[in-house]
């Protein structure tokens, strides 16, 4: 039983390497550069090219901020009606002046943020050699 077992393992091996061989498996593929032809460079007939006008901007060139804003913002698109509801009811006309020009205004509402915050924005420029931790009292 047991050279029966052995006999018939080593024929399973020998089919098995068999199939390795060339002479059972067509190894022929087609040639993927030869499908399609590559048709010849030929230089068109008509050109409808008009000389740059002196002066006049090129067109390929536009600044590298303009050219992030429209692609972030989607450049000129109009709005739609819902889109210019919403900007209104945030203060889109109220929106034009800025952070700085709005500080030092009487009118503006600050929170106090204590003597600590102060003292330390009016601590003189330095070092950093005199300073020193005090404990509060």
């Amino acid at each position: 039983m047991r050279k029966t077992v052995l006999i018939a393992g080593a024929l399973a091996l020998v089919a098995s390497l068999s199939a390795c061989g060339r002479s059972g498996y067509d190894r022929a593929r087609p040639d993927e550069f030869a499908v399609a032809r590559a048709a010849p460079l030929v230089i068109p007939p008509d050109f409808a090219l008009v000389p740059p006008r002196p002066g006049a901007p090129r067109a390929q060139d536009s600044q590298p901020q303009n050219q992030a804003l429209d692609a972030l913002f989607g450049g000129s698109a109009v709005r739609s009606g819902s889109e210019n509801a919403t900007l209104d009811a945030a203060g889109r006309t109220g929106a034009d002046q800025g952070a700085r020009s709005t500080v030092g205004d009487p009118n503006t509402t600050v929170v106090d943020k204590g003597s600590t915050t102060r003292d330390i924005i009016a601590a003189p420029e330095g070092t950093g050699r005199d300073a020193s931790a005090a404990t509060p009292q």
